[in-house]
């Protein structure tokens, strides 16, 4: 049976951390990003499908279509998640989708945002997203690339 080896929150999804150190990383072969609107936008999908290594699969599914597949992972994939925003993950959860961890790699200053931990910014709706998918028993920490620490995130909020 195949696994999820990293779920990510980045709202830039597909860029150069994730294509070299994550992938590398993990042995994921399979990128599953999950977002209505970039799924819904073929120019988007496009050129995300461009920037994948050759010899590894791309997924770009909205919530729905995203939880179906990612219930069941086929023998031999590897899958990594990406997706903008926890609220992503905690529908994913509730969906069915079974996670250990979710890391926060990339969650930029944007309106409504408050610096969270050190560059990561958060809105008070993401934050009580971040407390949803902890009650879940879903691990949740701040890992920005894997040769650098991890910070938990249950005392930040």
């Amino acid at each position: 049976m195949g696994e999820i080896v990293l779920a990510r929150i980045d709202d830039r999804l597909i860029h150069g951390q994730v294509m070299t150190a994550w992938l590398q990383f993990t042995g994921g072969n399979h990128i599953v990003i999950v977002d209505d609107a970039t799924a819904g936008d073929e120019f988007t999908k496009s050129i995300m499908s461009m920037a994948v290594p050759n010899g590894i699969k791309l997924s770009i599914l909205g919530i729905a279509d995203g939880s179906e597949v990612l219930r069941s992972v086929p023998d031999n994939e590897k899958i990594i998640i990406l997706a903008k925003e926890p609220q992503t993950y905690l529908a994913l959860i509730e969906n069915g989708v079974q996670l250990d961890e979710v890391i926060i790699g990339g969650m930029g200053a944007r309106k409504n945002r408050q610096t969270f931990y050190k560059n990561i910014s958060a809105s008070e709706e993401e934050k009580e997203a971040f407390r949803q998918i902890i009650a879940h028993h879903v691990k949740m920490k701040i890992h920005v690339i894997p040769d650098q620490g991890s910070q938990a995130i249950e005392g930040l909020l």
